[in-house]
């Protein structure tokens, strides 16, 4: 069984069913007390990229955006039994050649993991085109997008869940925003809730 816990913020912990470890911009919460296999960045931000709070198992990797984002080219690799895509994540306050979301395809089930992004024009040429299982918006509206161009968002890439996350600076968890955003096949996760399949 594979799972995948939110820690809060922007911040995840995912375990495969084989036993793989993944932190996904870790910063938030709890739960740093399995040792990793892999640790996704998305960007340089301080609230994206606390890799110190995460042990490595022997072999273990941290890969950031630069590893996935050269030349304005956005790879794809294979670590751990997942298929990682990266894709674009980028506004104003996140310079498009700096910063990517991620798709991760773990046991069966796809998911977006946004990063720090606003609108973009790729989330109608690519991201709609994925069968996303669970997006994970952010939507603080100062950092990122707010909460109605989230839900723009979550129409226009049209997972069969969204999750909404990042909801407010320095907050591990917004209720008011959560319950207000509103989108098809919308899940709200507290930190320390997870997913499980």
């Amino acid at each position: 069984m594979a799972e995948l816990l939110y820690q809060g913020h922007g911040s995840f912990r995912i375990c495969t069913a084989a036993g793989a470890v993944i932190y996904v911009d870790p910063f938030a919460g709890d739960g740093y007390d399995r040792a990793a296999d892999l640790v996704l960045v998305t960007h340089e931000h301080y609230d994206h990229n606390q890799v110190d709070l995460v042990t490595l198992k022997d072999g273990g990797k941290i890969l950031r955006a630069a590893d996935f984002l050269q030349n304005g080219e956005y790879a794809s690799r294979t670590e751990c039994g997942a298929e990682i895509s990266s894709v674009a994540a980028y506004n104003k306050n996140h310079p498009k050649d700096q910063c990517v979301g991620f798709l991760v395809k773990v046991d069966g089930r796809l998911l977006y993991l946004a990063g720090d992004t606003s609108e973009t024009e790729e989330m109608g040429t690519i991201l709609a085109k994925e069968p996303i299982d669970y997006s994970f918006l952010p939507m603080d509206g100062v950092y990122n997008m707010g909460r109605e161009e989230a839900e723009r968002c979550a129409a226009i890439i049209g997972a069969a869940h969204t999750v909404p996350v990042h909801m407010k600076p320095g907050a591990l968890f917004d209720e008011e925003t959560a319950e207000a955003f509103t989108a098809e096949g919308k899940v709200i996760m507290r930190p320390g809730d997870t997913l499980t399949w």
